[in-house]
């Protein structure tokens, strides 16, 4: 990592401090700034991450009301927005946060023009597609953090009941974060083996029935949490610290982000989450990625609903 290479995380809530607090603690940037229209609020959380700078490493972290915070930003990680409420799907939440969004790009573009921005925001995919289109900016360069969180709790799921460590699990959730999400079953793997003939005392764990049963508790996972504690945060700090090392230690990193895709699988002008390779320039879609034939019309269903909701907004 460059020894000043900076991140920006916009908007303190909870899940904007929780990247900051991710990003520090894992040494993901040299700099983190944070930064909210709410002053108090933002110097509080600063001060807060500040006291406790001394048992994180060398990292340095600032932040404030004013835009100016962001100058110079090799990534953006855009958390600010209305937060979801119980029994709130995400693609309720896009009128509101897309007027946040589209008065927060060109303030961000000023101050900070040649960053990689990470749209965390939800609904993060469609939020994405109109912020490319409004900023400009190359695809590879303003992506969705997408599916990459639902993928880590696709893993954990299975690791949990196969006994396994998470780190040997190999399975994708793609599409829409959200409602219309899918898991790559196809390809999916526990170490090399298929996860379908993956045993446990000799008979096999997992059924299609199981696998289904598993996607749709990943699926709905974020409302279980949101109904318990108001807000996911941790997870997602986390997951969002992960996507910003892939790009300031240019990683070539494979992370299910969703940049708007143009040309792959079939795809043109929507931002979906697929495998990307994740580097210093951004994120790269895999064009390769097998799909069998129901994943892949599954894909281009998930396609479609974020289409209707983005013509919607346009007006």
């Amino acid at each position: 990592m460059s020894g000043t290479s900076k991140l920006t995380v916009v908007g303190a809530g909870a899940v904007g401090s929780s990247v900051a607090y991710a990003a520090m603690i894992r040494g993901s940037a040299r700099h983190i700034a944070l930064y909210d229209i709410a002053p108090e609020k933002t110097e509080a959380e600063v001060l807060d991450l500040a006291h406790g700078s001394f048992f994180a490493g060398s990292g340095e972290i600032t932040g404030g009301s004013d835009v100016s915070v962001a100058a110079g930003s090799d990534v953006v990680v855009i958390t600010a927005g209305a937060k979801q409420k119980p029994g709130q799907t995400r693609i309720e939440l896009a009128a509101t946060n897309a007027r946040i969004m589209d008065a927060l790009m060109p303030q961000l573009l000023e101050v900070a023009p040649d960053a990689i921005y990470v749209v965390v925001t939800n609904p993060c995919d469609v939020l994405t597609m109109l912020a490319a289109e409004s900023s400009g900016l190359p695809p590879e360069r303003i992506f969705a953090s997408g599916t990459t969180l639902d993928s880590s709790r696709l893993r954990w799921e299975i690791a949990r009941r196969a006994g396994v460590a998470t780190s040997s699990v190999h399975a994708q959730i793609v599409g829409e974060h959200g409602d219309t999400e899918l898991a790559l079953w196809s390809s999916a793997t526990i170490g090399t083996v298929p996860i379908l003939d993956w045993t446990q005392d000799g008979a096999p764990l997992f059924t299609r029935e199981d696998l289904d049963a598993i996607a749709a508790d990943v699926r709905d996972a974020a409302y279980t949490v949101i109904r318990g504690k108001g807000a996911t945060n941790y997870a997602i700090g986390l997951s969002s610290a992960r996507i910003v090392e892939a790009i300031l230690r240019d990683e070539h990193a494979v992370l299910p982000v969703a940049p708007v895709l143009h040309g792959v699988h079939g795809l043109d002008g929507v931002a979906l989450s697929v495998p990307c390779v994740v580097d210093a320039a951004g994120a790269h879609p895999l064009p390769g990625t097998p799909f069998a034939p129901e994943e892949l019309d599954r894909l281009h269903e998930s396609a479609e609903s974020l289409r209707r909701v983005a013509a919607e907004l346009r007006g």
